[in-house]
């Protein structure tokens, strides 16, 4: 990631996490967030651009890509890994779902994810490859919950179906961009160490089901397992992988708890 020009939605969990293991390999980041508290602070750690805005507005990605030029003058990746579940607001299984609950969980977890596409994918079209072969990189953060369903706890189908459409999105994406030098790849992960997933955790029903499908990871994962395994992705070793989901999960898709 050294020199090259990161874009991050979120500036907790994984975003955060990420954020700052880009850094840290000498990136140059933009980190955009509607959490202005933690994003400016997480932009004064990491020496970062912050943008604060609700990404799920149409004009929010076109705002984020002129402050990342004016910045920076091109984008070589992007981690949209800002999301979140509408549980609160009516999502559930499809017979229980409210309309807010899956108006909210496809805004906040696809449409702000393919406005932001959108215009990187624009400015990266029109970019020189660069010396690592590629225009750009991209990954999407889908859940294990698109492809390896938890009915007892966890049956919010709108999240699920946005997480899928996520996945679906990446490898269109990937095989229409993979001759214009862009790669676009996926991370779906489990149930993952952050302050909603360890407030999940003082839940007994909920924390037997999360160890017995993460088996690997014990209970949680850390959110920097997958800010790694996302930052893979977009650096140079991965140059030649595009169009695929890669699991975090702690064992959650291959494990019945």
């Amino acid at each position: 990631m050294q020199g090259k020009v990161l874009i991050v939605t979120g500036s907790t969990g994984i975003g955060a996490a990420a954020a700052r293991m880009a850094a840290e390999r000498g990136a140059r980041l933009l980190i955009a967030t509607a959490d202005g508290a933690t994003g400016w602070e997480l932009a004064q750690e990491t020496g970062a651009e912050c943008w604060t805005g609700e990404l799920t507005r149409p004009e929010a990605a076109d705002s984020v890509v002129s402050q990342c030029l004016g910045r920076f003058g091109r984008i070589d990746a992007l981690l949209q890994a800002a999301g979140a579940g509408g549980r609160r607001y009516g999502d559930g299984p499809v017979h229980e779902c409210s309309d807010e609950g899956w108006e909210l969980a496809l805004a906040q977890n696809l449409t702000a994810a393919f406005h932001l596409s959108r215009a990187v994918i624009r400015r990266m079209l029109q970019q020189e490859v660069a010396a690592s072969g590629l225009r750009g990189a991209i990954v999407l953060t889908s859940s294990v919950l698109a492809f390896a369903p938890e009915p007892r706890e966890f049956a919010t189908h709108a999240y699920a179906a946005a997480k899928g459409a996520l996945a679906a999105m990446s490898r269109s994406m990937a095989a229409y961009y993979a001759p214009h030098r862009i790669s676009v790849n996926c991370v779906a992960p489990g149930m993952v160490r952050t302050p909603a997933g360890e407030s999940a955790m003082d839940d007994p029903k909920l924390a037997e089901i999360v160890r017995g499908r993460q088996q690997l990871a014990a209970g949680l994962v850390e959110a920097e397992d997958v800010a790694r395994a996302a930052l893979f992705l977009l650096g140079e070793a991965a140059g030649a992988i595009t169009g695929q989901v890669v699991n975090v999960d702690g064992g959650w898709s291959v494990l019945v708890g």
